[in-house]
């Protein structure tokens, strides 16, 4: 069995298996022949093109940009108004596809080529968002959304995979940093390709809000083809997976397919309060498995990475999206127009690549605490203050985007492969799980005041807005504590030079 060691080109050690006596998990083989230090750059420019270009492709099918052309929409498909609701169903489908993608998507990763599933997930993402120009109906929306979430599960977890082969730290900061920060980004990006109509002008094509924003998917595309060329000649394939590698890749895949399934059902005219108990469990659900797994000696990490996938899907999108709708309910409110001002989205993602790229140069055992401090700060921020302006949304996410890229790289540090796909896999279910949740809160508030006026809308949203702020501050806390006493337990069972080693893992300092 290969022994760890340091390629002449690389400046950082290979990943970690996350197993013991297992080899190095991004080194090339012992035959591979030195690369230089130009061939080395150019290997590293083909890892970083995917990050850059497959993960905005692949969160940005999550946003449902839809609402704001409805009318445009039942109108060109002859909807009435007791068919809207199966219109928003069907455009909601990418995310469910997209979380039961995930799980399988990275077996294959693992057992074939990543650069060759990364091509065929970009390759079915693009169709996907080329076809739904010319959707006819509504079952054929669903079916094209749902092929967009399916590129979409199937990019995150290659592009993931082709990062970790690099066996580099910075790439590593870098892909946590883009998703964290795309998470954020992906809403206010799909509504701005998509505003509401203004002064009764008609909206160009309606099914423009079903592939808002193309051009990634089709830069992810050319950047998976290229990648063969610009890797280098060594053998940069990562060793190949245990069974109980793959088995703990597919251990999420059934109870995200339950989940999906309820979220799905739960659609069809259920309470908020039912809908509210579904999130609820999930969670727990996600939390149990995250837990469970962290034993593995496979999907286990010394930072409790599973833990940390959780907080940033529940936290991110969920947070960042609703803040859009506000300042766009407020600013129609005020007969401003209905612009999202994407200024401070895109210097929340820009914090959240520089607090992933930070954790480089800090212990990881204190790294992860402070993204969940930065986290739940800027959550308790956001309760003082309103979107009234372009600039009070700053107090909120900035220290969430900086402190999810924070936590997110530092937690991959001393984790195998394994272990951060199947965080991964956790991620996406966790993120639904937030959108039922805030969804949830907002129909109960619009239910229970009945506002007349857009004012009055505007304020309801506000209010439940803020109670969604205090339950995922509360539950930030609380994934921080999960997250603690998981690495407490796993440096008990593994002794007391697990910090020592994690420190030459990727994204290690």
């Amino acid at each position: 069995m290969a022994t760890r060691r340091r390629s002449g080109a690389l400046s950082e050690e290979a990943p970690s298996t996350g197993a013991p006596n297992t080899p190095s998990a991004g080194a090339p083989s012992e035959s591979a022949p030195p690369e230089g230090g130009a061939r080395t750059r150019l290997a590293v420019l083909g890892a970083l093109l995917p990050a850059l270009t497959a993960l905005p492709a692949a969160v940005l099918v999550v946003p449902d940009a839809v609402y704001n052309v409805v009318p445009a929409a039942a109108s060109a498909l002859a909807l009435g108004d007791a068919e809207v609701p199966a219109l928003l169903r069907a455009t909601g489908c990418a995310l469910p596809a997209l979380l039961l993608t995930v799980p399988l998507a990275a077996l294959a990763a693992r057992r074939l080529p990543a650069w060759a599933v990364l091509a065929t997930g970009a390759a079915v993402l693009l169709a996907g968002l080329v076809a739904a120009r010319f959707v006819p109906s509504v079952p054929l929306v669903a079916a094209v959304r749902a092929v967009q979430g399916v590129g979409g599960g199937i990019v995150v977890p290659a592009s993931l995979v082709i990062v970790w082969e690099r066996g580099n730290r910075g790439l590593t900061a870098a892909w946590a940093g883009v998703f964290a920060g795309m998470l954020i980004l992906a809403m206010p990006l799909a509504l701005s390709a998509v505003p509401p109509p203004a002064g009764g002008t008609a909206v160009p094509d309606w099914r423009a809000a079903l592939a808002p924003v193309p051009w990634p998917a089709a830069a992810a595309v050319a950047a998976a083809s290229g990648y063969p060329l610009l890797r280098g000649r060594g053998p940069w394939a990562l060793p190949a997976a245990r069974q109980a590698e793959r088995g703990g890749l597919l251990l999420p895949l059934a109870p995200a397919a339950g989940f999906a399934f309820l979220a799905v059902v739960a659609a069809y005219d259920w309470s908020p309060g039912a809908r509210l108990v579904v999130a609820v469990a999930a969670l727990a659900a996600l939390l149990a498995l995250a837990v469970a797994g962290g034993r593995d000696a496979a999907a286990g990490s010394p930072e409790g990475c599973a833990i940390v996938m959780i907080a940033v899907g529940l936290l991110c999108l969920p947070v960042a999206g609703p803040m859009t709708g506000l300042l766009s309910a407020t600013a129609h409110a005020r007969d401003d127009g209905a612009a999202v001002p994407a200024l401070p989205f895109a210097l929340a993602a820009a914090a959240a690549v520089a607090g992933a790229l930070a954790s480089t140069r800090a212990p990881a055992r204190r790294a992860v605490p402070l993204g969940y401090c930065l986290m739940v700060t800027g959550l308790l921020l956001g309760l003082a203050g309103a979107p009234h302006d372009r600039w009070t949304p700053l107090l909120l996410l900035v220290p969430l985007g900086a402190g999810a890229g924070l936590a997110l790289a530092a937690s991959l540090r001393g984790a195998g492969v394994g272990a951060a796909l199947f965080g991964l896999s956790l991620c996406f279910p966790a993120l639904l799980a937030g959108q039922l949740l805030v969804l949830s809160l907002e129909a109960s508030r619009l239910a229970r005041l009945q506002p007349v006026t857009e004012t009055q809308r505007a304020g309801a949203l506000l209010d439940a807005y803020h109670l969604w702020l205090v339950i995922a501050a509360v539950t930030a806390v609380l994934l921080a504590a999960a997250t603690a006493r998981a690495r407490a337990r796993r440096a008990a069972a593994h002794g007391a030079t697990l910090p020592g080693k994690a420190s030459a893992e990727p994204g290690g300092g």
